[in-house]
């Protein structure tokens, strides 16, 4: 899952974006309104952590700007602000839910999953496609019931490619969406192309078929 974390306290963002990394997370950071308009339109992601109070602006204005051109990111609001006006005033603008500081790590992951279960996996904690299932929670992934080891961006390509399945991914969006802002000093994406050979020997050798399709010259696309 890719996280953007729009917190303008850098301690902490610094701390949830640990956290979730630990977990398994892409996370970046903005600490400002124009910082988080920049990555917005730059980079796409599946659910927003956002701070209502950011010290050039208002969250809110930016949740309006985000559900009016990325209906399908998910949205959790994180703030001080514990009035039920606030509250209400986000939900109805389209947030997905509403988290008061303080609040627990552990809290925030789960809220996390939630979301992303509602808005991309139809409530469910693993999905499905062919012969391939992956669990969410526990990062396990299985091809014909056979048990499939794959690092933690084989993982993200494969869930990448499953919940976009009627797309066509180019290089430059499965690297955009793995790494964010750390492409922009990258020459080339031949790193993307060794990710998914891996990915597709490993499937192959737990028994499954080659689902990935090479589009020459473009990216790539799930068979099927």
């Amino acid at each position: 899952m890719k996280v953007l974390i729009i917190e303008d306290q850098e301690e902490l963002s610094s701390n949830i974006k640990s956290y979730l990394e630990n977990e398994g997370y892409i996370c970046e950071v903005a600490v400002t309104l124009s910082k988080a308009s920049e990555k917005l339109y730059g980079y796409s992601y599946d659910v927003i952590l956002l701070d209502l109070m950011l010290p050039d602006g208002d969250g809110m204005s930016l949740l309006h700007t985000i559900k009016a051109n990325w209906v399908e990111t998910g949205v959790l609001i994180v703030s001080a602000k514990n009035a039920l006006d606030d509250k209400i005033k986000g939900l109805n603008l389209g947030a997905d839910d509403y988290l008061s500081k303080p609040f627990h790590l552990t809290e925030l992951n789960a809220r996390l999953k939630a979301i992303y279960r509602r808005k991309q996996q139809k409530g469910e904690n693993s999905i499905q496609y062919n012969d391939v299932h992956m669990n969410m929670d526990t990062f396990e992934v299985s091809v014909k019931n056979n048990s499939l080891e794959l690092t933690r961006k084989e993982f993200e390509i494969l869930r990448f490619f499953i919940v976009n399945k009627n797309r066509l991914l180019t290089k430059q969006a499965i690297a955009e969406h793995l790494w964010g802002d750390y492409m922009d000093s990258v020459d080339s994406f031949d790193f993307v192309y060794q990710h998914i050979k891996n990915l597709r020997r490993k499937m192959e050798s737990a028994g499954g078929e080659d689902i990935i399709h090479t589009i020459y010259g473009t990216g790539y696309k799930l068979k099927g």
